[in-house]
């Protein structure tokens, strides 16, 4: 395998780790030199059956996302693949209600089930894999990983560092005041050092950047290019799910870093030059309007004059998407035009929801027995816009990319139903889809009655509110 800069397409050795081109300041893909050679290995049929076949092994090493290890790193040794628990998260069709009101078949993919509760285990898994492989390659007595994050990020990367252990240790660096306490609790407890900058997203990584530049540190966000190649196992993972016959099928990412969304496309490219899937899935970015420069620069209808520029966010429900700047934007340029070269005009595209259309989405979503966190919202808000501008007909069939847990998000959902949004959200709660828990005996009356008659009283109210009729 080789690192491929996206700039000026120098090539590298993967005896290090390396993010940026040394050369240019251009960003890194992998490429696997051998890969023209899987396709005289076994045909399409042949590598399906072995992938089918592997979904229930016993060997931990192909538990997980290197379930499909050709295709993602084959140059690890079993010994230093991880696995957590990572990867084969559920795909769950629509409750019917809410595809009915939708007007499209669609399901959630619940990455939110990964072991750290959001999909950024997956490349995780695959970064920390290869970190393993250096250390013992090399000797190494100590490894500083670092990264910046929203939330996700930090917990995926605290957690695997802490189960590696020996010389690998972590430090998060952090926007102040810009993750949820459920997130933040996370790399606490895993141990990590977690430092605070105030700040966005935007910020935190300037300053990683700038450590990873000049410090002896391995930097763990998406401009690890072996994250991003751990995430294409979402890709591989949606193609097994539906038979791997990916005809009318579209798949909504949020974009926020830009890493996922490229994963995905390159996910679903390797798997149609190998002849395991036969056509491309179409692929939908979402971004919010308060942070979407790449929305932006597919907005431009010509695309001789696309000119990309990164934007000021605004603060956002969808925090992982909160992020101006994207690290990944080449990759996805790059893939995006590999994409529609392949599938046509309509096989990529992006579109803008407001935070109030994504709230609103997140909110119906998990009313309907679903665990969609505000990027899910994001992505079902997503969906309803490409319907609403007819990017998706009525024959096609969407998945969802639930990035992470709704309980890593339950302080949003709380200000929706108590309509406590500060005013730069610009967030104004759907009163029939707010929710809040009624007391039915107050504790003075609690403390006033005998245990049997409190008994009666509460069960007497808990009749009055819910109207029950007596049995026959």
């Amino acid at each position: 395998m080789e690192y491929v800069c996206l700039g000026c397409g120098e090539r590298r050795g993967i005896d290090e780790l390396l993010y940026t081109c040394p050369s240019c300041g251009g960003v890194y893909l992998l490429e696997d030199l051998d890969f023209d050679k899987l396709a005289a290995l076994r045909t399409g049929p042949e590598w399906r059956a072995l992938f089918d076949a592997r979904a229930a092994t016993r060997t931990t090493a192909l538990r997980g996302i290197f379930r499909f290890y050709e295709l993602m790193a084959p140059v690890l040794e079993e010994e230093d693949i991880v696995y957590l628990g990572e990867g084969n998260t559920p795909i769950v069709e629509a409750a019917p209600v809410l595809r009915d009101a939708v007007g499209i078949p669609f399901a959630f993919k619940n990455d939110g089930q990964n072991p750290s509760a959001s999909f950024k285990d997956r490349g995780m898994a695959c970064a920390f894999s290869y970190l393993k492989a250096l250390v013992r390659k090399h000797g190494w007595d100590e490894v500083l990983t670092v990264c910046a994050s929203t939330g996700d990020t930090s917990a995926a990367a605290a957690l695997y560092a802490s189960y590696v252990g020996g010389p690998v240790k972590s430090v998060v660096l952090l926007p102040h005041g810009k993750v949820t306490p459920q997130q933040l609790s996370q790399p606490l407890g895993s141990g990590a050092t977690v430092l605070e900058i105030p700040g966005v997203f935007d910020d935190c990584m300037k300053v990683v950047e700038h450590l990873a530049e000049n410090y002896r540190v391995a930097l763990l966000n998406s401009k690890n290019s072996w994250r991003i190649l751990g995430q294409e196992s979402y890709a591989f993972e949606v193609a097994q799910w539906y038979g791997w016959d990916m005809k009318d099928q579209c798949v909504f990412v949020p974009i926020g870093n830009a890493g996922n969304v490229t994963a995905i496309m390159a996910g679903f490219l390797k798997l149609l030059r190998l002849g395991i899937i036969d056509s491309l899935p179409r692929v939908i970015g979402v971004q919010s309007h308060h942070a979407d420069p790449v929305w932006r620069y597919y907005s431009q209808p010509d695309p001789a004059t696309r000119t990309y520029a990164p934007v000021t966010v605004q603060p956002s429900v969808a925090q992982a998407a909160m992020i101006g700047n994207p690290v990944s934007f080449p990759r996805v340029k790059a893939l995006a035009d590999s994409f529609i070269a392949e599938g046509g005009e309509r096989a990529f595209c992006v579109v803008q929801v407001t935070e109030q259309e994504i709230m609103d989405a997140m909110i119906r979503g998990n009313r309907h027995g679903h665990i969609a966190c505000t990027q899910g919202g994001e992505c079902l808000a997503g969906l309803i816009k490409a319907r609403k501008l007819g990017l998706v007909s009525p024959g096609e069939h969407a998945v969802l990319d639930a990035t992470a847990h709704s309980l890593k998000f339950a302080g949003f959902q709380d200000m929706y139903f108590t309509n406590s949004f500060p005013p730069e959200y610009g967030v104004t709660p759907d009163a029939s889809l707010a929710n809040a828990p009624a007391l039915v005996v107050s504790p003075e009356d609690k403390a006033r009655l005998s245990p049997e008659a409190y008994t009666l009283a509460a069960a007497e109210a808990v009749v009055a509110r819910l109207g029950l009729a007596k049995k026959a």
